[in-house]
């Protein structure tokens, strides 16, 4: 199974180009797209939805045309947007089985049996007695996929998922979606480079509704590899080694700031070696695309 997006474009109507002829082909698995906010990556994901209409460019699933063949496209779909509303006043169990009901699913039995398995493969069982007013926001993001879950998905969308929730949940919830992805096609649409390196054999980065770079993330961090160099230094330094150097990440550890830069050689002046992330690529890429823009 695989998604192929060709050439799909969109510009709003104030003028912003939200997607430019973007091209992707995605296979059974988790996918990671990642990009800054605002970067077109939710655009995407809605015209994959069926939410939006695409300017121009097609869209299939298989032999579905997503772009014309939108019933058939929800059939076999799960979307689980940044933000979604639950009824705070009804408990997990019984809105999980309204909304099977509203998805065809039946008899009473089967789907008594289908919901109680999605609430034990979401660790939401012993929780289903319990209004969703009360339920931890990684709670929310587990309930909003077993609802996904119900109608067995062929393409799972899931955009910015972990954003918010504390470490703990988010180790849940990623471990959820690794699970589903070994028999589906998930698309992880998030600003968070840690969630697609610990979860995605495939990724792609887009900035500015321009794809930029498309590759297996581990592949990508190997072909930086010695090139990534690390130096703690004053914040209020800043500015003369951005001057002088290619500075890709910047943080601030213990009251200094460590900066990494991109360099074939060793840039000198006391800076050390470092394991390349992903994150590294992430932002070197950006950067890169950032520095290649004309003028004004």
């Amino acid at each position: 199974m695989e998604l192929r997006i060709k050439n799909i474009s969109k510009t709003y109507s104030n003028g912003v180009c939200a997607l430019d002829n973007i091209t992707i082909t995605i296979k059974k698995g988790m996918f990671g797209l990642l990009g800054p906010n605002g970067a077109g990556k939710s655009t995407l994901m809605r015209i994959i939805a069926t939410l939006q209409e695409a300017d121009s460019g097609t869209i299939f699933l298989e032999d579905i045309n997503v772009l014309t063949q939108k019933n058939r496209v929800r059939r076999i779909l799960g979307y689980l947007p940044q933000e979604f509303g639950l009824y705070p006043n009804i408990n997990a169990e019984v809105l999980l089985d309204h909304l099977a009901v509203l998805k065809g699913i039946s008899p009473h039995r089967d789907r008594r049996k289908l919901v109680h398995a999605i609430l034990h493969k979401t660790n939401l069982y012993h929780e289903r007695k319990k209004n969703l007013g009360g339920f931890s926001g990684g709670m929310k993001q587990r309930f909003g996929i077993a609802q996904v879950l119900l109608n067995s998905p062929r393409l799972i969308i899931v955009d910015e998922p972990t954003a918010g929730l504390d470490p703990a949940e988010r180790n849940r919830f990623l471990n959820l979606l690794s699970e589903i992805g070994e028999n589906t096609i998930v698309i992880l649409s998030t600003h968070i480079v840690d969630d697609v390196k610990e979860l995605c054999p495939d990724m792609a980065i887009i900035h500015e509704g321009k794809l930029l770079f498309r590759d297996d993330p581990r592949e990508a961090v190997k072909k930086y590899n010695g090139m990534v160099w690390q130096k703690r230094i004053p914040k209020e330094a800043l500015k003369d080694y951005q001057d002088k150097h290619n500075i890709i990440t910047r943080k601030m550890i213990a009251g200094m700031l460590e900066i990494h830069v991109l360099n074939e050689n060793e840039p000198g002046g006391d800076f050390l070696p470092t394991t390349a992330e992903l994150e590294d690529v992430y932002f070197s890429t950006i950067l890169e695309y950032e520095q290649a823009l004309p003028v004004n």
